[in-house]
């Protein structure tokens, strides 16, 4: 396996890692100010990223799909990382604190709006990663050192479309709320 695809895991562990002290040490251990510094410190792990691979590639390496892979993750950590941190924040604070009521179950058009939220971040983290993506084409300037590249933002584009689809069907077909027996 690459060795940028393990960075790319051990960010992805640390992000996480990061996430659940920021938590703790916000709800469990009260100290607030130590918590918001953890949890803040998880773009930083992006910026790692980022350079680790631009280097990589800058001392000429051909891009593998690792390297696209990581401009992806880029990517979704930015598009995605609010949200994603603010929905661990409420599970966190329901299943571990108790102090909120259970996350409520959308249906309905309110479902879909939610979900068509989710695909305008996911448009924004494509905006991104595909930026990153074109940029380190236009850098290394050679095609035959790039094509992972290439290929990693036709098949992002593909599962865009999807998404998009997805979202377009929740509002056709909104999703029906679960009866409780």
């Amino acid at each position: 396996m690459n060795w940028i695809m393990f960075m790319i895991i051990g960010c992805e562990i640390a992000f996480w890692v990061f996430i659940l002290l920021g938590l703790t040490s916000r709800y469990i251990l009260k100290l607030e100010k130590l918590g918001m510094l953890l949890l803040a410190c998880t773009p930083v792990i992006d910026l790692i990223l980022l350079i680790v691979t631009g280097v990589d590639l800058y001392k000429g390496a051909i891009a593998t799909t690792a390297h696209a892979l990581a401009a992806v993750y880029i990517g979704v950590s930015i598009g995605f990382g609010k949200s994603m941190i603010a929905w661990v924040d409420t599970r966190f604070k329901y299943y571990v604190t108790k102090q909120v009521v259970a996350p409520i179950k959308l249906s309905g058009m309110e479902h879909a709006r939610h979900y068509s939220k989710g695909f305008v971040r996911h448009l924004v983290a494509y905006g991104i990663g595909c930026g990153l993506l074109v940029g380190v084409i236009y850098i290394v300037n050679d095609t035959s050192r790039t094509e992972a590249l290439m290929n990693m933002m036709k098949i992002w584009s593909v599962i865009l479309g999807v998404d998009l689809m997805i979202t377009a069907s929740y509002f056709m077909w909104p999703r029906q709320e679960k009866r409780k027996a």
